[in-house]
């Protein structure tokens, strides 16, 4: 086992979770950041981080930090630390394959005595029971003899410039008691916020995957009072203001719910609760809420349509806001694509406008062609489908100007005074 100031660290992965946490190792310590992308690799090679999470100036702080996409340059290391994407598949069963792809990689260069650390979230037991074998088949050494593994669920939050890597407290765990206090010191070099450490990895993966599946359900809850709302004619957000003026009312609201995280998370435990014989009502039925959001909305509107004697068929709409969440690029598994398609199905003209999104990302990952900029009389619906500060900065008529004389506008954020939207969430 190696001593703290021994680790030479290999971050695999330079995403959302794996750029910023090599960068703050990188200003103490050598590090290799390894991404099978190599276009990535050029970009961060040149000062560039097309996810907008860190500035030139931010990464040209880590002095010690290199970028490579080669296997071999990761032989030198001791400490791996594999921060790949943990997805789901169509039928929403989680998808390890980047993970175990990842530990073969880092298996192949596995030595006596190094630290494999894991932070990508998965379900309870997946580091030691899927990801280990393989270390272990590709390295030909044995678990907590010739090598060790801690786990440390990552915790970025994508745009966020007020919660970073930093002051975020981390969970830390490891193989073994002596592992786990390395584990700890290791991070407690970067994060000032300090760390949480627990008795087991398993302890560590169930603290992450229940993180977002808590949220998750909150959503879902406040979703469902929508629905209720909306029914009983009462404007949703102003009804959340008032319980909002209690001091223990959580402030969540309703919406779509996308991204990486929060929609994907819930699956991972739902998959091992099952395959231990549980069956999970109340986190599912938190997913079957927030998964059929953009099916009510368009059904919302397509009824109010029908009201203002809009035709369906060949309406314009337009959609402001592609991205997942607010003021990030990310579009991974966003739900905005889902109301898309199911206006496309009834056979409206849809156009999205986004200043955040990437142009061909949205081409090539879901086939909507992004516009530079929105028509002016042009809409028989403008959708406010995501709260950039960009369109929370626009005046309410700005808004209206997009629209003909008969238009709606369906504003999914409260992002305008109640007075100036047709229909809310």
């Amino acid at each position: 086992m190696n001593k703290l100031n021994d680790l030479k660290i290999a971050i695999i992965g330079l995403g959302y979770v794996g750029l910023p946490l090599a960068v703050e190792f990188g200003k103490k310590r050598s590090v290799v950041g390894y991404d099978i992308n190599e276009n990535r690799i050029h970009e961060l090679q040149a000062g560039t981080d097309t996810t907008l999470e860190l500035s030139s100036k931010e990464l040209s702080h880590a002095q010690h930090l290199s970028y490579t996409a080669n296997q071999q340059d990761l032989a030198d290391s001791n400490c791996y630390i594999i921060t790949v994407p943990t997805p789901i598949d169509e039928y929403k069963r989680p998808n390890i394959e980047p993970l175990i792809m990842a530990s073969e990689v880092v298996g192949k260069v596995l030595k006596h005595g190094d630290l494999v650390i894991y932070e990508s979230t998965v379900y309870p037991g997946a580091t030691e029971e899927d990801c280990v074998p393989v270390l272990e088949k590709f390295s030909a050494l044995k678990f907590n003899k010739d090598f060790y593994c801690g786990y440390s669920p990552e915790r970025i939050n994508p745009g966020d410039k007020k919660h970073r890597i930093v002051n975020i407290k981390k969970v830390t765990s490891g193989s073994t008691k002596e592992i786990t206090d390395l584990v700890d010191e290791l991070y407690n070099e970067i994060i000032t916020e300090g760390t949480h450490k627990v008795e087991s990895i398993k302890v560590a993966e169930m603290a992450k995957v229940i993180e977002n599946t808590q949220r998750d359900l909150n959503i879902a809850l406040i979703n469902e009072v929508a629905m209720i709302c909306n029914r009983l004619e009462i404007d949703t957000e102003t009804v959340l203001q008032a319980a909002g003026s209690k001091w223990n009312f959580l402030p969540f609201r309703p919406g779509l719910v996308g991204g990486h995280c929060i929609g994907v998370d819930p699956y991972y435990l739902t998959h091992k609760a099952e395959a231990i014989g549980y069956h999970p009502e109340i986190v599912l039925a938190g997913r079957r809420i927030n998964d059929g959001m953009a099916s009510y909305v368009v059904n919302q509107l397509i009824k109010f349509m029908s009201k203002k004697r809009i035709q369906i068929h060949g309406a314009r709409v337009l959609i402001m806001g592609l991205t997942f969440k607010a003021d990030c690029p990310d579009l991974r598994n966003t739900k905005v694509v889902d109301i898309v398609n199911d206006l496309k199905d009834y056979s409206c003209n849809v156009d999205v406008y986004d200043p955040w999104a990437p142009k061909l990302e949205a081409l090539k990952e879901y086939q909507v062609e992004l516009l530079d900029q929105p028509c002016v009389d042009f809409y028989d619906v403008i959708i406010v489908a995501v709260d950039h500060q960009k369109f929370k900065d626009m005046a309410p008529l700005e808004f209206r100007k997009y629209g003909k004389s008969n238009h709606i506008i369906y504003d999914l954020k409260s992002l305008l005074p109640q007075e100036f939207s047709d229909l809310r969430l």
